[in-house]
């Protein structure tokens, strides 16, 4: 078979040079989508006067054969199909005859090729985030069940204040509520229509642009030609969203690889989201989380990849576009197996009360016992300041903050009365933290709630 664009060339392309060109083995993957749009662009012809309404119907039903062959596994490529733009349009040109040779009036690769990525695109991050709300459910799930549960809030991975394990996996929650929106304003900038921009001065014909956009569900129409065949920031959008969700993914794993380990122990992750050793019968590793973790890197480096290839392109539409598909399919692929992966480990996942009661230990309210000086008058600044010594003073001694005597808090203030060891119960510290957001069972409850309803309006 001749190329479509070969007309001009007296020379047939080097075999590897065809090889190095050809996007097929990628590109294929969009076939719904090319035939989807292909069937849009025959209505918009006859509309324009180029086709008949017969002629569009027998194209529409070449087409939609054509569909149904690669829905059934049985289309055979051919040794000429250098994409899937090609393969389609031969392939309904040998079911409907030279018919199939007028589809593609008024059109060009550039526009078609931008219109069938976008709208794989607008189904992939449908998927995207219906696995996302998955995960989040999950979480919400988890948070639910021990909202008040206990447990050591960590700054800089050392203890810091009480939290409990609601206020947690609620934390995890809304990063990822944050990845929903960017997934929205994704989604939103994908949908201008660039089909009708042809090479890029536009279709000689006139096709009803907005019709056809319409037609294929995009919410606006390209104003720029030019712009239209060029830009790729919809793609850039999609592998920065995968980005942002590949980092919250990997914190939360993160997180998790430290509590399951013998030193927390304040989770155990179920056995059918874990590995063992090759050598070591003991061990169960939490290899999932530690890929999961590992993803980010892939997702980020996608990203970087398609940035940098953009950054110099001169023109309208250069060859080096055809390199925007692999890093986003390879996103798309990645994040549709880590999320529901991640909602089945935190669906199964099985937090230790007792292992987090155990790392309850007093300096976590040592914040608590400044806050008391500061109730009696205090300056903040004074309060920290002798709240330190108070610290030392356990550590010079070498006991817990509850181990030292009303005169040993006297002996560092006056201010310090009788009741100051009244600070030093973790309920009324957690209780105190009334504000929204905070660790107050109240505060939780809201912040349950909050998070609840966005899931019932997603």
């Amino acid at each position: 078979m001749n190329k479509l664009w070969g007309g001009r060339f007296q020379k047939p392309t080097a075999e590897l040079v065809r090889q190095y060109h050809d996007s097929l083995p990628f590109d294929r993957r969009l076939y719904d989508q090319d035939i989807t749009g292909s069937i849009a662009w025959a209505q918009g012809l006859v509309g324009a006067g180029v086709l008949t309404q017969s002629e569009a119907d027998t194209l529409s039903a070449g087409l939609e054969q054509v569909r149904a062959e690669f829905a059934n596994g049985v289309f055979e490529f051919a040794a000429g199909d250098e994409d899937i733009h090609t393969a389609v349009e031969r392939r309904l040109t040998e079911i409907v005859g030279p018919v199939g040779g007028k589809l593609h009036t008024g059109r060009s690769r550039n526009d078609q090729v931008a219109t069938d990525f976008r709208l794989w695109m607008l189904q992939a991050i449908d998927q995207v985030r219906a696995h996302l709300a998955s995960l989040q459910q999950a979480l919400i799930d988890s948070a639910a069940a021990a909202l008040h549960t206990p447990m050591p809030g960590y700054t800089h991975l050392q203890h810091a204040q009480p939290i409990t394990w609601g206020h947690w996996a609620l934390s995890h929650f809304w990063p990822l509520q944050r990845d929903q929106e960017r997934w929205a304003q994704a989604m939103a900038r994908t949908a201008v229509l660039p089909l009708g921009s042809a090479a890029l001065a536009g279709t000689a014909f006139p096709v009803d642009r907005r019709a056809l956009a319409a037609a294929l569900g995009f919410t606006a129409v390209s104003p720029n030609s030019l712009d239209a065949v060029s830009d790729r920031d919809f793609a850039a959008d999609f592998l920065y969203a995968a980005a942002m969700t590949g980092l919250h993914l990997s914190r939360l794993s993160e997180h998790l690889v430290l509590f399951s380990s013998a030193e927390f122990g304040f989770v155990t992750v179920d056995d059918a989201y874990a590995t063992g050793s090759s050598i070591m019968p003991q061990k169960k590793n939490p290899d999932t989380l530690e890929l999961t973790r590992g993803k980010s890197g892939r997702l980020i480096g996608n990203l970087v990849g398609l940035l940098t290839t953009l950054k110099g392109l001169p023109s309208t539409y250069d060859k080096d576009l055809q390199e925007d598909k692999e890093p986003v399919f390879d996103a798309y692929d990645t994040l549709a197996m880590a999320l529901p992966v991640m909602a089945g480990l935190i669906q199964t996942l099985k937090i230790r009360p007792e292992r987090m009661a155990a790392q309850l230990e007093p300096g976590l309210l040592a914040t608590d016992l400044a806050d008391y000086l500061v109730r009696r008058g205090m300056p903040f600044r004074q309060a920290h300041h002798l709240v330190g010594a108070v610290v030392q003073l356990a550590e010079e001694k070498g006991v817990l903050l509850t181990d030292l005597t009303a005169a040993d808090f006297q002996a560092i203030s006056q201010e310090m009365g009788e009741e100051v060891t009244a600070v030093f119960d973790f309920t009324a510290s957690l209780a105190s933290r009334q504000m929204v957001g905070g660790t107050a069972p109240a505060a939780l409850q809201t912040q349950l709630q909050a998070a609840q309803a966005l899931m019932q309006t997603a």
